[in-house]
């Protein structure tokens, strides 16, 4: 039996702050990546990344939450999305990383923004955009798989629920549910045992947005006092005590000077709640300042008798505070994140835009945070130095991935999208051990990324929503990197450059040197100070044992820009490179036969050869060379496909040698050519849910085989290798489903097929 395993997943976090948790019992992190929910455990010490996809939601998942189970035997994850949609998995009994989905829930009318479980609850609550907030029973045990609502609140005043905190007050059993949105107040639902949720008091002095609410407790005795914290886009965290009786907590002494700007916001105010004839005080304990910018979560962590918190802010730190008994005041004792120094304004100048979360390990001595660029940042405590150690994260596109290309010699992968950025990506080869990560960010650009190929061993083309193509050359410190990690060897040319910068406000990667001696040439102080900080910034060090951290990438890893390509008219929309890397062709978005021409470069001087190639009438959306380079083959939104044939005496010029005005019923999207023990044989797919497999004789060219698929069919490649006396073809459908099929080499008979299961 043939088993197909995912090798590498590479998934951005969704910029939400309700978007991922990690659970304490299998140490497994889950958060959303797109429509998916991605599963990671950051302490594995294979350094494997992420190992599934929890594939369902039909549009972006904002909210993820680990639902405590009773018995422990199963791990069930709470997905919420814009689909409108709370989702149930539920770990599969005879794989440890495998998980089913239970139910779908959908009573909400609007956007899931958050979720909140709590152990010893036994529900769980859902925030929508819709104002709503709904309290679920599950039942998950005795072969149950099914969720009850028991209760819908509606927000009053009307505001979005953007957080949600669950946690049982004293010993009765009662429970408190803390809402915060879209308004500056923190609303108290109180529920007795059994009972459902009522408003019993709300929580002022926010001036912003609260973002985010956790509940903290010591584990010393069931009565201890509740600690809530509150944060907020006004750059403020606020504490709340719970404490059950009537015995008030003691207020700590403020200094006036200390409180004239917070006069206003500031109230020692006793709330009372009331449940199953108990009563619990909820008043002010603390303000926290020292963030700059909003903050998105806040999380407790309980370090054996005492608490800490966790904040996350989008002043691009993480801050550690934590309560000093003799002051009684709360301090901030660690800060983790970026240097002022390094902080930039600018997306090209490595920006990181914050922190959309921060979670704790369940032993304290981790944390790990996501940033802007999608990547997840993993932090371990070292006893012995003291201090906070940055480890090996994970990463990934945080927008829709357009195209890929292997390196010509197959060492890397290169991969481009729509959040504007190229990223390498190669396998680490550590003592015994194997695994996947990126190991480069050649292009960070500020237009979307539409299609990508490599071009000889060290360089690659790229075209975005411009009208113009980037060449990039291959840096000695990715060379070199590669090496190092990878047992990749590239010949090093003298005039390989050390490495690129992009200057703020540009689009052009810039050799270093080339940077520097621009702006020292200049007289002006403010510019030769620029040089200075380029020269600090592209030549910081980096660690060559292991793969480079989120810092090193966003920064110190850019290809300089070779070459510019002009010609087209619109936006890029597909580019190949010859096998032999001689030369280039492109296309761009067309709605007439003028635009739609496909233009060919030659790689030696990187000169246009002139006539362009026009035949199609509307946009090009995939070219491909046939192995030997000898055939060109274009399909495009007109549904019709063109063979090129190299000039015998020109060999820069094609010439049509044959083509098919209605190959597809609808548009094609997709090409590949067959590898040459088939003769030549080529493959077309596309919106009719079907692939072709075409077969060229001197008579012409006929269909040999169709393949249908269940829905549109978005992308296809063939092995570029016989196995077995068959082709392999993989075909890529716009459900997400990715299929194999091995076709007989002479009559193309279906011997095999499977289907990839991304788990």
């Amino acid at each position: 039996m043939t088993v197909f395993k995912s090798e590498y997943l590479a998934a951005g976090g969704n910029k939400h702050p309700a978007a991922a948790d990690w659970d304490a019992t299998s140490g497994l992190l889950a958060y959303g990546a797109g429509n998916n929910v991605a599963l990671w455990k950051p302490l594995n010490e294979k350094h494997r990344g992420v190992h599934a996809l929890l594939r369902g939601h039909t549009d972006k998942v904002n909210a993820v939450k680990f639902y405590p189970s009773s018995d422990g035997q199963w791990s069930i994850i709470l997905s919420g999305s814009v689909d409108q949609t709370v989702r149930v998995w539920r770990s599969l009994a005879t794989s440890c990383e495998g998980f089913e989905e239970l139910e779908t829930l959908k009573s909400h009318a609007s956007s899931i923004n958050c979720l909140e479980a709590a152990s010893g609850t036994c529900l769980f609550a859902s925030g929508s955009a819709d104002a709503t907030v709904k309290i679920w029973k599950p039942y998950f045990s005795s072969g149950n798989k099914h969720c009850e609502l028991v209760q819908t609140i509606q927000t009053n005043p009307k505001f979005f629920p953007l957080a949600l905190t669950l946690t049982e007050l004293g010993t009765s059993g009662d429970l408190m549910l803390a809402v915060a949105g879209t308004r500056g107040f923190v609303q108290i639902q109180v529920a007795e045992r059994g009972g459902e949720f009522s408003l019993q008091a709300t929580l002022t002095g926010h001036e912003g947005w609260v973002r985010s609410l956790a509940v903290g407790k010591k584990k010393c005795k069931q009565s201890d006092d509740v600690l809530l914290a509150s944060a907020s886009q006004d750059k403020h965290i606020r504490i709340w005590r719970i404490r059950e009786g009537r015995k008030l907590p003691n207020l700590v002494n403020f200094k006036q000077d200390a409180l004239d700007s917070f006069e206003i916001t500031l109230s020692n105010k006793t709330h009372w709640l009331k449940a199953s004839g108990l009563n619990y005080a909820l008043t002010f304990e603390a303000l926290l300042l020292g963030h700059e910018d909003w903050i998105y979560t806040v999380s407790w962590q309980i370090d054996g008798k005492c608490l800490r918190l966790l904040s996350a802010s989008a002043d691009n730190s993480l801050a550690f505070w934590e309560h000093e008994a003799s002051s009684g005041v709360w301090v901030c004792t660690t800060r983790l994140g970026e240097v002022s120094a390094q902080k930039g304004s600018t997306t090209a100048t490595g920006s990181t835009g914050g922190f959309w979360n921060g979670l704790w390990s369940s032993s304290g001595d981790n944390v790990v945070s996501l940033g802007r660029t999608g990547s997840w940042r993993l932090w371990n405590y070292h006893k012995d130095l003291d201090r906070w150690v940055q480890g090996i994260g994970i990463g990934g596109h945080t927008k829709s991935v357009t195209d890929i290309a292997w390196a010509k010699d197959g060492a890397y992968l290169l991969s481009t999208g729509s959040d504007q950025t190229t990223r390498l990506h190669a396998e680490w080869k550590h003592k015994s051990k194997r695994s996947w990560h990126e190991l480069a960010r050649p292009q960070i650009h500020g237009y979307d990324l539409n299609c990508l190929d490599s071009v000889g061993q060290s360089q690659f083309i790229s075209g975005a929503d411009e009208k113009l193509l980037r060449v990039f050359d291959e840096p000695r410190a990715t060379a070199d990197l590669l090496y190092s990690l990878c047992g990749v060897r590239v010949a090093v040319r003298q005039d390989m450059p050390d490495a690129a910068d992009i200057p703020v406000l540009g689009l052009s990667n810039k050799i270093v040197e080339q940077a520097e001696s621009q702006l020292c040439n200049d007289g002006d102080i403010d510019k030769r100070e620029s040089s200075e900080s380029v020269r600090t910034i592209s030549g910081s060090p980096n660690d060559t044992d292991r793969p480079p951290l989120e810092d090193h990438l966003a920064r110190h890893t850019l290809w300089p820009e070779r070459e510019k390509l002009y010609g087209h008219g619109y936006e890029i929309s597909a580019v190949a490179s010859s096998h032999d890397g001689t030369m280039v062709v492109t296309a761009c978005k067309a709605s007439s036969i003028d635009h739609a021409a496909i233009r060919l470069y030659t790689t030696k001087d990187w000169r246009e050869v002139k006539p362009s190639l026009t035949v199609h009438s509307l946009t090009v959306t995939c070219l491909r060379f046939s192995m030997d380079d000898h055939y060109l083959l274009s399909v495009g939104r007109d549904r019709q496909w063109v063979v090129f044939k190299r000039d015998d005496l020109w060999p820069e010029k094609y010439k049509v040698k044959q083509k098919n005005l209605k190959g597809h019923l609808r548009m094609i999207l997709s090409a590949s050519w067959a590898p040459p023990e088939a003769g030549l044989v080529f493959a077309t797919a596309g919106r009719d849910k079907a692939v072709k497999i075409w077969s060229m004789t001197p008579e012409g060219t006929e269909c040999v085989k169709i393949l249908t698929a269940s829905s549109p069919i978005t992308a296809i490649d063939i092995f570029s290798k016989c196995v077995n006396n068959a082709i392999i073809i993989a075909v890529g459908t716009e459900n997400a489903d990715v299929s194999l099929y091995f076709l007989a080499l002479l009559t193309f008979d279906i011997q095999k097929s499977y289907s990839l299961d991304d788990q």
